[in-house]
């Protein structure tokens, strides 16, 4: 298995998860394998030949990175004859009431969500076979805890004026949840297109943010509230992810009592 992006926070936990799944796993480093490059790409999955290619790396303010890269990755590995998966984000929706099935159409209204959509369309188009994973929220709580609550630590010790949005709603998951999903689909090459992978239930960002501080031992109430109208910022309000496919192949993340229990 070779994986781009591995020293990124899901990265991470992937190739933890894959040893544990008996994966012999490459990672290279963006330095020895810059995903811009398609020479370069091509020539690194070709050689090494892997089984699966796992597509992590991004970097949210490019779509160099985002979608040439992604296009670059998955010429090499249909070259390479590797199934690919490839990681995408429930931002490449714009957001409404009802969730969001694998079978509704992408209207992103965001630079990164619009992006992670072209980086979708170029991913069929040079690997019919691939599978692209939409998640959500990802946080941790093991020694890895991720952006989601490390924010919520800063904002209450007063390092941080960030605030929590009340109408911002998402449907989190757990890093290890979403890795371990990766490792069990990596030899179903029957599972393509597209699959929504993400927690169980909607929760604001100012509920997420109040559980992480409860269970850090901190008091809720403390967590500094907003809304978006308030705040003027301009991204999608609610986006859900129906993962129901998914937990129909036996793929399942776990909802944040379950995580967040001690």
């Amino acid at each position: 298995m070779l994986v781009t992006g591995a020293s990124g926070f899901l990265g991470r936990h992937l190739m933890a998860a894959s040893e544990a799944g008996r994966w012999e796993t490459l990672a290279p480093s963006s330095g020895s394998m810059d995903i811009r490059s398609r020479a370069r790409v091509l020539d690194e999955i070709t050689t090494w030949k892997p089984q699966v290619v796992v597509h992590l790396a991004y970097r949210r303010d490019d779509r160099q990175i985002i979608v040439d890269g992604t296009r670059n990755v998955a010429e090499a590995a249909a070259a390479a004859g590797a199934r690919l998966i490839h990681l995408s984000t429930d931002v490449v929706f714009a957001g409404r009431e009802r969730p969001y099935t694998e079978a509704d159409a992408t209207d992103a209204r965001i630079d990164y969500g619009r992006w992670k959509a072209e980086a979708e369309v170029v991913l069929w188009q040079a690997h019919p076979g691939a599978l692209a994973i939409r998640t959500s929220l990802l946080y941790g709580t093991e020694t890895q805890l991720g952006h989601a609550i490390t924010d919520v630590t800063e904002s209450l010790a007063g390092h941080s004026s960030t605030k929590f949005f009340t109408d911002e709603y998402r449907c989190p998951a757990h890093v290890a949840d979403v890795a371990a999903a990766i490792i069990a689909l990596a030899d179903r090459p029957d599972v393509h297109g597209v699959l929504h992978v993400a927690g169980p239930q909607a929760v604001s960002r100012a509920e997420l943010a109040q559980a992480f501080a409860a269970w850090m031992g901190h008091d809720p109430a403390r967590v500094p509230t907003t809304s978006l109208r308030e705040s003027g910022v301009q991204r999608p309000a609610r986006v859900v992810l129906d993962s129901s496919l998914a937990a129909g192949l036996g793929v399942r993340c776990r909802s944040l009592a379950e995580t967040l229990a001690r």
